[in-house]
């Protein structure tokens, strides 16, 4: 595809996600009609109508659209990388890296403000990479060896959140909730917190599109093209849990996203790395506002966690993906 008709495409995809965001704006507890939704973002008053836009509905839509974009991009990368179609922010581990490690700092150390759980985060999510990679032969194994060594890490750690959660007695249903990824009552704070790992995480990965690209080779062939590979794995490694860092203390896990957003943006067949970093963000957002406009739209006035919804959007795409045997790192049918 070429640059022009990639951009047209990316073009497309983020008007689908705006026009998303505009109609969760619409919905909720309360529906809204268009000209009230237009009128309290031309004016806010104040009332009840503009604080439902401009302090609940619209800050949390922009929240899920950066998750979703993070999400995207660090399942690329972690495929990238290992040259393994099956890994993501979940199957690789990161996920519940993350997590384990958050829920007890939320458990045993409360005075702990939430300021750092990004930055734990990070270090759980790198650990748990770092041991599935090393099951894995370094990411360098079968797609099977991949799979089984995330799944032993994230059940590892699952059961020591599980564990966790049984000890928190009353804080357990707010866990719980948060275990099953949403975005509920999440304020323009929550963005703020998100945004800069996500934009460091999809930004650093559109510097480094050219590097990123040589990790679609042999090992031989990208350190025959002059690639540091003892230096750069790391990296890449880092700038795919980063975003991962950043989303997880906001929104808790989000299946599916990671592994199916890539895939679709490769099915596409855009015109470059670069190209295919940026289709995955859009993708990513779309599938991630589109869940949450459906998780609280669907069952008013209760809500559905974003990460129930997103797992029935993508199970069936990506199922779609390896019955078509479309499921590659190359955009290519089999």
């Amino acid at each position: 595809m070429s640059p022009s008709r990639s951009f047209l495409l990316i073009g497309l995809i983020v008007l689908a996600c705006v026009a998303t965001i505009a109609v969760g704006l619409l919905v909720g507890a309360k529906t809204l009609s268009v000209a009230t939704v237009f009128h309290v973002l031309v004016a806010p008053d104040g009332k009840i109508d503009s604080i439902l836009v401009w302090t609940l509905r619209l800050p949390r839509s922009l929240t899920a659209a950066a998750g979703g974009a993070g999400l995207a991009v660090s399942g690329y990368l972690l495929q990238t990388l290992t040259r393994n179609p099956l890994a993501d922010p979940g199957i690789t581990g990161a996920t519940a890296g993350a997590v384990a490690p958050i829920v007890c700092c939320f458990v045993f150390v409360p005075w702990l403000s939430p300021v750092y759980y990004p930055v734990i985060g990070l270090l759980g999510g790198l650990a748990a990479s770092s041991v599935t990679f090393w099951v894995s032969r370094g990411g360098q194994g079968r797609p099977l060896q991949l799979a089984l060594g995330g799944v032993s890490v994230s059940l590892f750690l699952g059961a020591i959140t599980t564990y966790v959660l049984l000890l928190t007695g009353p804080q357990a249903a707010s866990l719980l909730f948060w275990l099953s990824g949403g975005f509920q009552g999440r304020t323009w704070t929550h963005l703020m917190h998100m945004l800069p790992w996500t934009v460091t995480g999809v930004v650093g990965a559109l510097v480094f599109r050219r590097v990123i690209g040589m990790f679609m080779l042999s090992d031989h062939a990208a350190a025959g093209m002059g690639l540091q590979l003892g230096l750069w794995k790391p990296v890449i490694l880092i700038l795919a849990i980063i975003p991962v860092a950043g989303i997880t203390p906001i929104a808790g896990p989000v299946a599916f996203v990671g592994l199916a957003a890539p895939h679709i943006a490769r099915l596409l067949r855009p015109g470059g790395t670069g190209w295919d970093i940026g289709l995955s963000a859009v993708i990513g957002a779309l599938i991630v506002t589109f869940a949450d406009v459906v998780g609280r739209s669907i069952a008013v006035p209760r809500e559905l966690p974003v990460g129930i919804i997103t797992a029935l959007i993508g199970g069936p795409i990506f199922i779609y993906l390896v019955q078509r045997g479309r499921l590659n790192l190359s955009g290519a049918e089999r």
